[in-house]
């Protein structure tokens, strides 16, 4: 793991490298983090990831915030004000717009690196960052191949940058995977997703682990062994 800084609209976007020991150059993933930020079980992703042959970009989409010390997602979950903090303070920087504009500074990067395979790019995302992973591929069609989202949520709102509404604009294949008991993604807003890429043409999956939200991701306490598995299993198959 290499850390790089990616100079973006509004400042400085500390990123993560990973990749092979030998056999560049690589075809690239652009991973969106989830909603607790950079920290150790985060990091692990994007090295996992690149033992599957991919050169991996993960930038930190809270960078606007500041310097943070790793959160500890037990603790964000249990404890009122921290999660009151995350919640206005970080996710109020983590705009859909804003991280729309970083995303082109994020494909720009990777253009430019010797080590990474001319063409379009993967993306996957984790909660917050599933959300983003189906927007960058509505935002930016032509350079985005595969996209997948795991535990996001608020994927087909009425909201105007709701991502359904960029489905007629996706050009990516495209998975999906949600959990079977999740606020944020229930099956109702499962079925409009569903059906707007379905209309629009979308060679996709959409699909509910029997998991709660937050699975992937070890330090959470939703984290379900069986079910990051199946992850791995889905989104290697997806980019492959």
């Amino acid at each position: 793991m290499i850390q790089v800084d990616i100079e973006t609209r509004d400042g400085i976007c500390p990123s993560y490298v990973f990749h092979p020991a030998a056999g560049a150059p690589w075809p690239a993933v652009l991973v969106y983090m989830d909603g607790l930020g950079i920290r150790p079980a985060m990091l692990e992703v994007g090295e996992r990831l690149a033992t599957f042959g991919y050169y991996v970009l993960l930038p930190d989409l809270f960078y606007r915030c500041g310097p943070y010390d790793p959160m500890n997602p037990r603790e964000v979950f249990s404890d009122p004000e921290k999660r009151k903090v995350l919640m206005e303070r970080f996710f109020a920087s983590a705009t859909p717009a804003n991280i729309m504009s970083d995303t082109r500074a994020f494909l720009d990067y990777l253009a430019a690196q010797p080590d990474v395979e001319p063409g379009r790019i993967g993306t996957t995302g984790y909660c917050l960052g599933g959300f983003m992973s189906l927007t960058a591929a509505g935002t930016y069609p032509d350079r985005i191949g595969a996209a997948a989202s795991y535990h996001g949520g608020r994927l087909a709102t009425g909201e105007p940058d709701s991502p359904h509404l960029l489905a007629p604009k996706i050009e990516a294949r495209v998975y999906v995977a949600g959990a079977i008991d999740d606020p944020s993604f229930p099956d109702e807003m499962k079925e409009r997703l569903e059906k707007s890429l379905t209309d629009a043409g979308v060679e996709h999956k959409v699909e509910t682990y029997e998991a709660k939200h937050g699975w992937v991701l070890r330090d959470t306490p939703a984290y379900d062994a069986e079910a990051a598995q199946r992850h791995w299993e889905t989104l290697v198959d997806l980019l492959q």
